[in-house]
Formats: C-alpha cells, structure tokens, sequence
C-alpha cells in the first residue's frame, strides 16, 4: 500500500494535480449550497483548500507557488478582456456619477483600512488581507500577495487568512447594506420601476426603427450625405420608396431626396424627435409593409468571422457600389449601434443588411458568417497578451517618497493590457474575440488555481491564528470595511443623486465586484438595472481594487 501512501502524502506529479482535483471539485460543488438564498459560489475552493491544508495534506512550496501566479494571469487576464470593451463607455453620461460613487467604496474602505491597521497595530498586509476580503475581491488579495512578496522576498501567510476570515461575512453585509438602503428611504418597488421605464425610453444604446415622409422643402434635392451634414444628428436612411415612380432604393450617400418620398430610417431615441422635425413627419409603415412593397428586397442579420475584416470601418468595404446593399445598424456584445460610416467593425458584430437576396449572399461571403469560426479558440493574442502584461508588470516605476519602486506586478500588468488590447486590437487588426463560453472557462480555471493555492498555503496556520492570533477581531474589522463605506455612498446615491434604487443596487455589489449580491439584486429588481449599473461600475473598481492593494503595501510595509 506504498503507492497509496505516496499519492495520498507523496510530493510527485500524481499527488499534485489529485489534490488540486479534489479541491477544487469539492469547492465548486459545496459552493452551489444555498442558506437563506445566498452561496459562497466559487470561494469556497478556498476553504476547502485550508481544511485540507489543517489536515495534514502539502504540496511542493515551488508548484504551488507557480501555480497560484499561472491562475491568477488566467483569472485577470480573462476579466480585463471581458471588461475592456466597456471601460471607458463606462464613463459616459450616468456612468460618470455611478463611478465616482463607486470610487468612493474604494477610498473609504482604503481610509478605514488604514485607520484600523493605526489603531490596532495589526500588520498592514494582514489588513490588506481583510479588506481584500471585505471587499470580495479576489485579484486584489493576489496584488498584495505579489507586492509583499517582491520587497520582502518571501510571502506572509496572514494575508490569506485575513482574506478568508472576512469573506463569508462580507457577502451578507453587502446584501444587508442593500437592503437596509431600501428601508432607510421606504423604497416603493412599484414607483422606482415606474421611474426605471421612464429612464430606459431615453437610453442612446437603444435603435429605433421609424418610416417617414419627406416634408422639409430645405432638404428637397438633396442627397443624403448632405442632409447628414446639416443636421448633425446620427441616422442611417435604410430604404427609400420614391414619390414619382414607386420604386424602392436602397439608400446610399448619394441617393436624393424628394417631396412626399418615404424612407425607413435607424436612429437613437435621443435623435429622434429632431430627425422626425427635420426630414418630414413620421407614418404607420412597418418593416413587414417595406418588405411587402418589394419582395427583391429583404433584411437580413450576417455574423462577422472573416479576420479580415476586423478593425475595419463600414466605409472601406464598399458593400453599396460593390454589392447594392446597406449595413443599418451592428449588435455588438447584445447592444444595437447606429451602422455610421466611421464605426470599426470586429469579428462577433452581427449587422443587419438589406438589399436583394442573392446580394446579401454575397456579402455573406465577404463578411464570413460561419458561426464555426468563432468557436476556434484565438489563442496566439490571449498569449501575445500575456506575454506583454507580464513584461508590463514586471516594469518598476520610481515614484518620490516610496522607497520601494511601484510595480504592476503579475495581476495589475495583465489586467491593464487585456482592457487595453480589448479595445485598441481590433483597430491593429488583432482578432480578440473570445466566446463567453470560453472566456469563462479560461477565467474560472485560473480563479480556481489561485484559489486552491492560497488555501493550501494559508490552511497549516489558519486555526492557531483564528483562537490564539486574534483572528476573531479581524472578522468584526472586516464588517466595518464591507458595510460603512456601502452605506455612506448609498445614502449619498440616493438622498444628493436621486438614483433609482435598483441602479444603487447594482452599485453597490459593482463597487465591491460581487456576484452573489449582484444574484440577489437582479432576483429581487426583476429587470435589468441592477446589472447595468454593475456592469458600468466593476471595470474601474476592478482596477482600483487592485491597484489600491499593492499601494497600501508599498507604503505601509
């Protein structure tokens, strides 16, 4: 029974990945367990990575090194090429607001962080450790991990247990924070609704899809590019039926415009209303009348797979001259935009076209459209990407009254050029489109690892410092972090800003990157606000989280 021994209690290859296996299957698995509606989803590979750890199980100080960094490259790489595309979207219009609250979480945690670590005498990375944890922050525990461990040359198991001390408790201090904003202010649930739909009427990401009739005799003989520069507006004129011959033309910048012609326009909410004034009044004629008027005609969705084509704007193809067709609007990652002459398209766009049948089908060609493609995993970026964030990390900056020069480290560095090649790739014809599927798989892998590790390392002392180091106190420091902050910027959000309350919802589970109060807020709204605002907030929070991390390290250690 040697070899059962040597598997179970050995160091090789076999005893390694069984223990990851173990731990991580069993995490995930308990992770699914609901009390009261709430789980502690993937973080619980983390808890049981220490009970294993407590009880006697190791791994190779080495491996486990290098496997906790190798995660936590996947994890943050994947969350910056999720996030990136909306980074600085985020900022537009309310965007600005819910991020300056969101900010807010931040430097209020950071600031009572530090007046606990003042008061207290406890280590600044063990309270890193508990904010990181207060926060449910996962990348910005293995900041300070990796910040610690570049100037002090070796690791401080005590970040890891303040992080899982303070854990469990924070995922119910956000919702009751929540929940509490809501009965501070006797929110009505029906009221706030009503108020979200007048909101959501304006939104500029949404298309609408209006027929109307030329009336403006300033415009009459005018083609459409130059109707596009006197009103200054954004609309795309898909369809025009012409007033003295019936007959339907699919717009093109040249195509003129006549008394009583009708045209199908695309257009935002925002500019509908002046487009309307502006080219004439508006009339009851659906797509399925335009389509009914002339049967060559259809309107079709095509899938962007062609590399190609990426990072190249509508203009350049020439899809009017070369074909007869006209691209109207594009759905990128579930959000309709206005098909500008301008806009950059990338593979995963849909665009809808219109045209005849047999043309579409050569645009098809052109463009790609073979789902099949996008199933192929683009491998050589997300690796030129890692490759760069590391090389990034790795880059020391000198900065007056630090005495340590500032690093990015393994977490900051890739999570900084995965938002950066998100964005800009397409533009340098860099394919980096990922599925959600795969991205997913590849992030939940590396949090998985990451996890595992800091629970393997942290599980042989956890016990002894919960009873005899005072561990018990760094779970109460840790409510104050989660809930103070939480509920001074919710209260600000809604008392000074007057938000909806399912956008402060949202809020406050984006400033603290938490999916199981982001869960709860969307089951309880019931629409899609709370994620919105979610979704505006945690690419910024993200990077602040990190970044805030490795600076409380630098400065105070």
């Amino acid at each position: 029974m040697n070899w059962l021994s040597e598997l179970f209690y050995g160091e090789g290859v076999a005893h390694t990945v069984l223990l990851f296996a173990f731990v991580i299957a069993a995490g995930i698995g308990l992770g699914k367990i609901k009390i009261f509606g709430i789980s502690l989803g993937i973080t619980f590979v983390l808890f049981v990575g220490i009970l294993i750890a407590h009880l006697g199980f190791k791994i190779n100080p080495e491996i486990l090194h290098f496997m906790r960094e190798f995660g936590l490259i996947l994890f943050v790489y994947s969350v910056g090429l999720q996030v990136g595309p909306g980074f600085f979207s985020s900022f537009k219009k309310g965007g600005i607001t819910l991020n300056m609250l969101a900010m807010t979480v931040v430097f209020l945690g950071v600031v009572i962080t530090i007046i606990i670590h003042f008061i207290t005498g406890i280590p600044m990375q063990t309270m890193v450790g508990v904010m990181s944890g207060a926060v449910t922050n996962t990348p910005g525990l293995g900041a300070a991990q990796q910040a610690f461990a570049d100037i002090k040359g070796a690791g401080d198991p005590s970040i890891a247990m303040g992080y899982a001390v303070a854990y469990p408790l924070a995922v119910i201090g956000i919702i009751f924070s929540i929940v509490l904003i809501k009965y501070l202010f006797r929110v009505n649930p029906d009221k706030e609704t009503e108020d979200l739909n007048k909101l959501t009427g304006n939104n500029d990401d949404n298309i609408k899809l209006i027929s109307l009739i030329i009336s403006n005799p300033a415009i009459f003989g005018k083609n459409i590019v130059d109707v596009h520069r006197l009103l200054g507006r954004r609309f795309v004129v898909s369809r025009v039926l012409h007033a003295n011959n019936d007959k339907i033309e699919i717009a093109s910048s040249q195509t003129t415009l006549n008394e009583n012609d009708r045209v199908y326009v695309a257009t935002t909410p925002a500019n509908m209303e002046t487009v309307i004034a502006f080219l004439g009044r508006q009339i009851e004629m659906g797509q399925d009348e335009w389509d009914m008027l002339d049967s060559h005609l259809v309107s079709r969705r095509i899938l962007i797979t062609k590399s190609s084509i990426n990072g190249r704007p509508i203009r350049q193809l020439n899809l009017r001259s070369n074909f007869g067709v006209n691209i109207t609007r594009v759905n990128r990652s579930g959000v309709d935009l206005i098909a500008d002459p301008t806009l950059t398209l990338q593979v995963g766009d849909r665009v809808t076209v219109v045209g005849d049948e047999n043309a579409i089908k050569s645009v098809e060609k052109v463009l790609g459209n073979q789902m099949k493609r996008l199933n192929e995993p683009n491998l050589i970026p997300i690796f030129i990407g890692i490759f760069l964030g590391i090389l990034l990390g790795s880059i020391p900056f000198v900065f007056p009254g630090i005495p340590q020069p500032v690093k990015l480290g393994l977490a900051g560095g890739p999570l900084i050029v995965a938002i950066l090649v998100s964005i800009f790739g397409p533009k340098y014809h860099l394919v980096t489109y990922t599925t959600m599927s795969a991205n997913l798989m590849l992030r939940e892998i590396g949090i998985c690892l990451f996890l595992a590790c800091v629970g393997i390392d942290a599980g042989g002392n956890f016990v002894d410092t919960i009873v005899n180091g005072g561990g018990l106190h760094w779970v109460g420091y840790g409510v104050m972090i989660t809930v103070i902050p939480l509920l001074i910027v919710g209260i600000i959000g809604r008392w000074l800003f007057k938000l909806n309350y399912y956008s402060i919802m949202g809020l406050l589970a984006g400033s603290t990157t938490d999916p199981p109060a982001l869960a709860y807020s969307n089951t309880t709204a019931g629409n899609d606000a709370p994620a919105v605002s979610y979704a505006t907030v945690y690419p910024l929070t993200m990077f602040l989280r990190v970044l805030a991390a490795q600076l409380l390290i630098l400065f105070f250690c």
